[in-house]
């Protein structure tokens, strides 16, 4: 490849430019209206306006991307995370074009996209699934009925799409009759299917997803964990791997288990299998996220490996450069996602970054694409970095990321940084025996 059209903003766009200006190749950026001052714009040998900043107008414009990618001889797309990463559509639409897609298959990104058809597909391939529907609840009636005989509490899911906008928890009857509907209009706003499907709410539960790569050539391999149970709506805010949860036999089951499911769909590229896992180490496929994580790093920085550059060499054809053997894990690595926000309310707090520096001289990774000057708008997703911590063990990262975030000066606008400040220091955090509810648990001490 020499040219690469980055369907991206922000930090992921950046992190990708970097990786191709190490690899000698050229890089296409585009931009919103509002994005025009971003970092990343600058950095890029080539940026091009898409339009306005509302995401229909700008980055889920899929003509005018394709139209700039094929008038500037770009060989390649990279879509990053969000936006069209997971769009089968454009994936096909980009090949059409005789553009490489940097990412799996239209095939196996539509598969899994489908949350009905990815739990009958894993199913078929032996891995467990969260006991539930096999398929679509059609009504309210029979989603009640469902729901009882699973037992209560329940989660109701769009078949289209996941994260906090697609799911809820309904703790009974009542929950369940209140949230139907407007689960459904929410679903076939967001994701152009009213179709919703109910499983078992697994309580004290921890969310921890397995990284996989594939090549052309039939090779998959797992690039170990990451433990994402610290969330906030259903969303990641603090991941890490190791998981400090999990025993050594139950580690080796789930990777194998991320393994077949790979294999079920012929996966190539970089992807993440999610699984939902009990206190008695029985884990349940969630989903198959077929495209790079926004938290990413956290393997890097545990592998010394760079997955965008994997990315880029199994698009091209290559094999994976490294047999499953050959991929060692050392050190202990977290990640924190710094947003603009309310840390009690978790609502957006969209302003300008009038100061925003920390010790240049620290071991810790920051993503971002942001710097002074800047303004989070409220147009996208309100996370201004990803702060990365590591250390031989995990007392070495958390004592990195505290240093960290007592010397960062960020001023003009709210943010997380007290959540993680009260994270830090919290009991249940340190002993690493904490679950997806952990957040709700300590909310109450969080500063104000």
């Amino acid at each position: 490849m020499r040219k690469i059209l980055i369907a991206n903003r922000g930090e992921i766009a950046l992190r990708i430019i970097n990786t191709c200006k190490y690899l000698g190749i050229e890089t296409i950026a585009v931009f919103s209206d509002a994005d025009k001052d971003l970092p990343y714009v600058k950095e890029a040998d080539y940026a091009f306006r898409i339009g306005e900043p509302p995401v229909q107008k700008s980055y889920l414009n899929s003509g005018v991307i394709l139209e700039i990618a094929t008038r500037e001889n770009a060989d390649a797309i990279h879509p990053g995370y969000g936006f069209l990463s997971e769009n089968a559509t454009f994936a096909r639409e980009v090949m059409e074009n005789g553009l490489i897609f940097i990412g799996p298959s239209p095939d196996t990104i539509e598969a899994m996209g489908d949350k009905i058809i990815a739990r009958e597909t894993m199913k078929r391939a032996g891995v467990p699934v969260v006991p539930g529907s096999g398929g679509g609840v059609s009504t309210l009636e029979e989603a009640i009925a469902l729901a009882e005989e699973i037992g209560f509490p329940v989660m109701l899911k769009a078949s289209g799409g996941g994260g906090g906008i697609g799911m809820v928890r309904c703790e009974n009857e009542q929950a369940l009759s209140k949230q139907y509907d407007s689960t459904k209009s929410r679903a076939k706003a967001y994701f152009g299917s009213d179709q919703v499907f109910v499983e078992k709410f697994i309580k004290e539960a921890r969310h921890i997803e397995v990284q996989i790569f594939g090549d052309q050539h039939g090779n998959i391999v797992h690039l170990f964990e990451r433990d994402c149970s610290i969330q906030r709506r259903h969303q990641k805010v603090v991941e890490e791997a190791p998981s400090p949860s999990l025993s050594d036999q139950g580690r080796a089951r789930l990777y194998q288990t991320a393994i077949s499911a790979a294999k079920a769909v012929d996966y190539t590229n970089a992807g993440t299998v999610e699984f939902i896992v009990d206190s008695e180490e029985n884990f349940y496929f969630l989903e198959m996220n077929t495209r790079l994580q926004v938290e990413h790093p956290v393997t890097e920085s545990i592998t010394g490996l760079d997955l965008v550059k994997w990315q880029i060499l199994v698009a091209s054809g290559e094999r994976l450069p490294l047999l499953q053997e050959e991929i060692k894990a050392s050190n202990v690595a977290m990640e924190f996602r710094l947003y603009a926000e309310d840390p009690v309310t978790y609502f957006p707090s969209p302003g300008t970054l009038t100061a925003f520096h920390w010790d240049v001289n620290s071991r810790v990774r920051v993503d971002t694409g942001y710097q002074e000057g800047n303004t989070v708008t409220p147009f996208y997703d309100p996370m201004i970095a990803k702060i990365i911590t590591s250390g031989k063990n995990r007392e070495e990262a958390i004592a990195e990321a505290r240093r960290f975030f007592e010397g960062l000066s960020m001023v003009g606008i709210k943010s997380n940084v007290p959540l993680f400040k009260e994270i830090l220091k919290e009991e249940i955090f340190l002993s690493g025996d904490y679950s997806t509810s952990y957040l709700e648990s300590i909310k109450k001490n969080a500063i104000k």
